[in-house]
């Protein structure tokens, strides 16, 4: 499957997998940014995607921004629409205890592209049993 992009940057290079093989391509800081320990920051990546109908882009985090430097994408996964063809942008946390900058053309996160089934949700006065019922959070114990 192809997906179709629209470089808003063109001194950036194009998305594209790291290696054969990989799950997501990454996604590259338009602009320099600082984040304190805590601090939030929505960084625009230069790139605007059209992705299929019943696929979904989602955004996630980058493992080695992730462990080596406590940046993580906040809403993560961050979920691109089907028909939203606005640039992407990434909202990255700093959950470290030191100050980092992000610098334009950083790889910042990565697109991965899924497909979704979509349904019509059909409202009913009971749902069908199941063995998990309404078990929520820790519901299953800790081991």
């Amino acid at each position: 499957m192809q997906i179709s992009f629209k470089r808003l940057d063109r001194e950036l290079p194009a998305p594209r997998r790291a290696h054969e093989g990989d799950g997501g391509v990454d996604l590259r800081a338009r602009v320099s940014a600082t984040l304190e320990p805590g601090e939030r920051a929505l960084v625009p990546t230069g790139i605007a995607v059209a992705i299929p109908v019943e696929y979904a882009g989602l955004v996630v985090p980058r493992s080695g921004l992730a462990i080596r430097e406590g940046i993580g994408v906040v809403n993560a996964p961050g979920l691109i629409d089907a028909g939203y063809r606005g640039e992407v942008q990434v909202v990255l946390i700093n959950h470290g205890s030191e100050p980092v900058t992000i610098e334009r053309g950083e790889r910042i996160a990565q697109l991965v592209v899924v497909p979704v089934i979509v349904d019509d949700f059909v409202e009913v006065d009971e749902l069908p049993d199941s063995t998990r019922g309404a078990g929520g959070f820790g519901s299953t114990g800790r081991r």
